[in-house]
């Protein structure tokens, strides 16, 4: 099998670009997370997220989180090509620092919440869901 030196070009850029495009996902993801905390230390634990191991589509992945005492919760699909998923926010009446929904996967990745408490301290847990169906167009 020969190739041309126009297509073993592009199959070269086409491997980069593959090895590549995953960083700059992160990279999102933790643009996002330093918006959001201002570049605060962030502690593990504190957050309940609750989100399936297995999701058979990734169109609809069920997804709920909680933090006692928090004023936000944040949620991150950092391997979607837009990582912000939701921000909660909760007033001083809230009766419950909790929230549910669905959210839409690109594939196997790592769901994140981070809680800002009412100290102004922040709190995150994390989760990875393996997704058999991608729900953004894969």
């Amino acid at each position: 099998m020969e190739f041309s030196r126009r297509e073993a070009l592009a199959m070269g850029l086409g491997a980069a670009m593959v090895t590549v495009l995953p960083f700059r996902v992160n990279a999102a993801a933790d643009d996002r997370i330093a918006a959001f905390t201002g570049g605060a230390d962030i502690a593990e634990g504190g957050v309940t997220l609750t989100a399936p191991e297995i999701a058979e589509n990734g169109n609809t992945v069920p997804v709920s989180v909680a933090a006692e005492g928090a004023t936000a919760i944040m949620v991150l699909a950092t391997g979607n090509p837009t990582p912000g998923v939701a921000t909660f926010n909760f007033g001083p009446g809230a009766a419950a620092q909790s929230a549910s929904t669905r959210i839409r996967l690109a594939g196997t990745q790592d769901v994140v919440a981070i809680a800002k408490l009412a100290d102004g301290s922040f709190a995150k847990a994390s989760a990875t869901v393996k997704v058999t169906i991608g729900g953004c167009g894969g």
